[in-house]
């Protein structure tokens, strides 16, 4: 399987020496590596003392020929590594992983998975200057930078900075000392640069395991990379980097993030086609992160966005995945360091460990006199002695036989051709495990990214950096081609950082000042649309005395027309009724049996826009064809059945079978139709069409027909409800309120025509630039005000009048306008529904929003989302304060201490937006304490409500008759 592997992929070259010959097959069968006791005696602590005895140089017993090769041949067999056993170890990891992002505790997660509170990746406007303290990312050194972010695509000014070498006696002493020690750095490194000394922006590059409660808050888990502070495991780095700068008192540096070094890398990845949500480090440890989806990460609570995610696979520790391909001198190495134990993945990868595993397998080959004769060195003997950099340049083959030769002398050694050639194999052998195992971490960060975001193929960028990655091309390679063997569907591009620790981090802590700007950019925006208690409670005062002026036959913005419904349905209503139901292109005439349930039969008819359009005649005379047409279908020619007409208009009733036009909405204008009775038209037009009787009983607004539909089922139903492309409200009201309808006694349905409250002007407090702009380019600007902060028809488009704010503000799109975004209508408001859903991933929000041509990011996404949120809360708190108004109008009326009532509700929006019915049913409970409302969503309020009003008005007469 390994030769396939070798074979499959051409990246994946190696020295000839190291590709196993076809008696190697055995690398494909489970359990054919040889047992570590086989060589654990010769590597153990006896074999590496420097004593005299271990330094001599024998003369006799050195291994014949034949022995050399099978010793060379086991040695480094150890360090292949199958395709079967790779699988094994992404699959491990990425069962840890998902293991670790769940919480759960038990058995404990092989890596850690922290969260880092980075939520957003670079969008290409950052700017400013920045200030960078970097520890830990290079080992025993700190570095401090000064870098300029110019926003600017393609123009880059390379930043300033300082390393300074930390005593072993600070790296191994007290944590206080540490950070002193680093606040004494920035300082001087600060006093070369000509700055100001307030008001500066760091970024504090910490590489080390963290557990992050915050952007800027992150306690240290444990000391890797040779440090072992005192005092400072448990305890937030920040806030530790804080006390000592100020200690140090010569700056005022705000630390704005606290960053590892693998997210700087992920960071500082130059912007591509490609988004960079991966960042990859291998330099003295190793590290992964990427972002993943916040709902998946149980720690935060979060339902919405991405967060960058610290993998901290160094630590990853699965004895079933990782014990198949650990060597007996991987087993030395831990013990001899200074965490045993600890880090076992990094200790196979990192850049601080390759060139000790190197040593020691070139030692155990010494000393079986398979290299330079058997004569070891102090310095081979002596940990720590052969460095990354050594592995690197003998790996290397352009580096030549006499660059390794050199090096071995420096080691004290004195090596032959043979022994050059050996060594080079030895590198190779390691630094292809260490790619090989790298490859298989990452293809699991690749495939839970696939299966977070719901793709075939993932398309990503990887940020790459570190020593390791930096230095070996021939590691690069090989990872990259054993990412594309074990992740297939993953179309993976691997960027080298650009200065990750540096620059990346500087870029977190510039997204993290330019999130925080647009974050009170969007609030200051959004904030009108925000209404609080005593906002709604005067919306419901004003709406309280707009409906009683309007009762009173006063000047109001509420017309309060009577409709000359008298009841609600009881139960006891029998017959057939016609129904027609009138209010916009389509037209449908409905069969109504009302026995102890009711059963519709209906027919959808289209107007043409010739006829909505045309004469009053031609639309009417329209009308009864249609009806004339559904009879015959029907079997229904010459019965004269009881009709119920809702005619979903602004119109003025005189009767339950009279009503004025008040004038044409929806794209109707039929000509002499406008202050006519309508019922009187149809009439008309019925006498035109000869042989055909219609008894038409009642002429039904929607709204009505709506409390109607819901009154068959629950008697106390008293209120309708419609929030669909417009908003209207009706109620049954004291007759005795009614002015100019004669009666003390009894009940009168009152259409409230609500969609006009607020055009005196009472709503302007809460009208805000946005509503303006939507009713200055409406058909009736300054009319219908209260319906246009409500309604489906009007939400779309204060969504993208925001939208294109925010964009010009620079907070969206990156502030750049297009074209899709500048049409009107553009954004449906069936959109907000579908953004709003809970149902829907973040990703699917985003494919909503790109089909508009909108290029936006997940910030973007999330903005977008909220702006929604707000537009369509304020909308239901408004409703909602209309629907508390009216209740609370008819408990007053009663006398009630306590009310219990109905609403039948019908509309688009009310029934598809997944928030606004429950946000409606909030906001009357806050304001309507005294009253128990119930919402019904209608079936067919225009139909069947129409026939019930005319049933009821049948019932009613046949009564008043006996």
């Amino acid at each position: 399987m390994f030769v396939s592997l070798l074979g499959t992929l051409g990246c994946l070259t190696l020295p000839d020496e190291l590709r196993p010959e076809e008696s190697d097959q055995l690398l494909c069968v489970p359990g054919g590596q040889p047992p570590l006791w086989k060589f654990m005696d010769s590597i153990g602590s006896e074999g590496l003392q420097q004593g005299e005895e271990a330094l001599s140089c024998p003369e006799e017993g050195l291994p014949r020929p034949s022995d050399s090769s099978e010793l060379v041949q086991d040695c480094l067999q150890q360090f292949k590594v199958t395709v079967a056993q790779l699988q094994q170890i992404q699959a491990s990891l990425l069962g840890s992983m998902e293991q670790a992002l769940r919480g759960q505790a038990s058995p404990v997660p092989a890596v850690r998975m922290l969260p880092t509170y980075v939520g957003s990746t670079p969008h290409g406007t950052e700017q400013g200057d920045f200030v960078v303290l970097e520890l830990g990312a290079t080992g025993a050194s700190l570095r401090v930078l000064w870098v300029t972010l110019t926003g600017i695509e393609g123009h880059r000014v390379e930043p300033r900075s300082q390393e300074f070498v930390i005593p072993q006696d600070v790296m191994l002493g007290a944590g206080q000392q540490l950070f002193d020690f680093a606040a004494r750095c920035l300082s001087e490194f600060l006093d070369a640069q000509p700055v100001s000394k307030q008001g500066l922006q760091l970024g504090f590059s910490f590489s080390f395991p963290c557990h992050q409660t915050g952007l800027d808050r992150s306690t240290l888990i444990s000391w890797t990379k040779g440090f072992r502070c005192s005092g400072v495991e448990g305890q937030d780095v920040v806030q530790l980097l804080r006390d000592a700068i100020q200690r140090q008192g010569a700056y005022n540096i705000n630390v704005v993030a606290v960053v590892n070094d693998t997210v700087g890398t992920m960071m500082g990845c130059e912007l591509g086609a490609r988004p960079c949500e991966v960042g990859l480090v291998v330099d003295t440890g190793t590290n992964v992160c990427y972002m993943e989806e916040a709902r998946d990460v149980a720690v935060l609570d979060e339902d919405r966005g991405r967060v960058c995610v610290s993998v901290e696979w160094g630590s990853f520790s699965d004895d079933r995945a990782l014990g198949p391909v650990l060597t007996a001198f991987d087993h030395t190495l831990d013990h001899e360091s200074l965490n045993p134990g600890a880090q076992r993945f990094e200790k196979m990868i990192g850049g601080l460990y390759l060139g000790e595993l190197v040593r020691l397998v070139l030692a155990h080959l010494t000393r079986r006199g398979v290299l330079f004769r058997g004569c070891p060195s102090p310095a081979l003997l002596s940990q720590g002695s052969v460095l990354l950099e050594h592995v690197a340049e003998m790996e290397d083959p352009s580096a030549g036989a006499a660059r390794v030769h050199a090096i071995l002398q420096d080691l004290g050694l004195s090596p032959e051709a043979s022994d050059v050639e050996l060594v080079q194999r030895v590198c190779a052998a390691v630094c292809t495990r260490a790619a090989q195992l790298c490859a298989a971490a990452l293809a699991a960060v690749l495939s839970r990214l696939q299966h977070s975001r719901e793709q075939q193929t993932l398309q990503v960028a990887v940020a790459t950096g570190g020593r390791v990655c930096e230095r070996h091309p021939r590691f690069c390679s090989i990872l990259q081609g054993t990412v594309m063997l074990l992740a297939p569907e993953c179309d993976v591009s691997f960027i080298p950082s650009a200065d990750g620790g540096g620059r990346g981090v500087a870029m977190v802590t510039a997204v993290a000042a330019r999130l925080a700007a647009h974050r009170r950019l969007l609030e200051e925006t959004l904030a009108p649309f925000r209404l609080n208690h005593d906002q709604l409670a005067a919306v419901q005062a004003q709406m309280r005395e707009a409906m009683a002026k309007g009762l009173r036959g006063e000047a109001s913005s509420l017309r309060m027309l009577p409709t000359y419904v008298r009841a609600t349905p009881d139960g006891s209503e029998r017959g057939d009724f016609l129904a027609l139901d009138l209010g916009g292109t389509n037209f449908r005439v409905l069969l109504v049996r009302v026995t102890t349930c009711v059963q519709i039969t209906s027919q959808i008819y289209s107007i043409p826009e010739s006829v909505a359009q045309g004469s009053g005649q031609q639309l009417f005379d329209h009308i009864v064809d249609c009806i004339v047409d559904f009879q015959q279908k029907q079997g229904l020619s010459g019965q004269s059945l009881p009709l119920g007409f809702t005619f979903s208009f602004p119109c003025k009733q005189l009767g339950l079978d009279q009503g004025i036009l008040l004038n044409w909405t929806k794209g109707f204008n039929a000509s002499d139709c406008e202050g006519q009775d309508v019922v009187s038209l149809l009439r008309e037009a019925i006498t035109r069409r000869q042989a055909v009787e219609l008894n038409v009983v009642a002429i039904v607004n929607d709204t009505v027909g709506t409390m109607m539909s819901c009154g068959y089922e629950d008697p106390r139903c008293e209120i309708g409800l419609i929030v669909g492309t417009g908003t209207n409200a009706c109620y049954m009201e004291e007759l005795r309120n009614v002015a100019g309808v004669p009666g003390d006694s009894g009940h009168m349905c009152i259409n409230m025509e609500w969609g006009a409250f607020g055009d005196d002007g009472s709503l302007d407090t809460l009208s805000t630039c946005f509503d303006a702009s939507v009713d200055q380019a409406s058909i009736n600007p300054g009319k219908q005000r209260f319906e246009k902060m409500i309604s489906g028809m009007y939400l779309g488009e204060i969504v993208r009048h925001i939208l294109l704010h925010l964009t010009s503000l620079g907070v969206l799109f990156r502030g750049q306008q297009t074209q899709r975004l500048q049409t009107r209508d553009i954004f449906k408001t069936k959109f907000l529904s579908e953004i709003e859903s809970d149902s829907l991933a973040l990703r699917q929000v985003r494919a909503i929003l790109e089909d508009l041509g909108l290029p936006l990011t997940s910030d973007d996404t999330l903005m977008v989302l909220e702006v929604c949120q707000a537009v369509s809360q304020r909308a239901a708190q408004l409703c909602g304060a209309g629907v508390a108004a009216v209740a609370e109008k008819i408990r007053e009326n009663r006398g009630l201490e306590e009310l219990a009532v109905s609403v039948g509700v019908d509309g688009t929006l009310y029934k598809l937006h997944p928030h606004f019915s429950s946000l409606v049913a909030a906001t009357v409970r806050e304001l309507a304490p005294h009253c128990a409302v119930t919402f019904l969503q209608s079936e067919d309020g225009s139909g069947k409500g129409a026939a019930l009003v005319t049933a009821v008005a049948c019932r009613l007469a046949q009564s008043t008759r006996v």
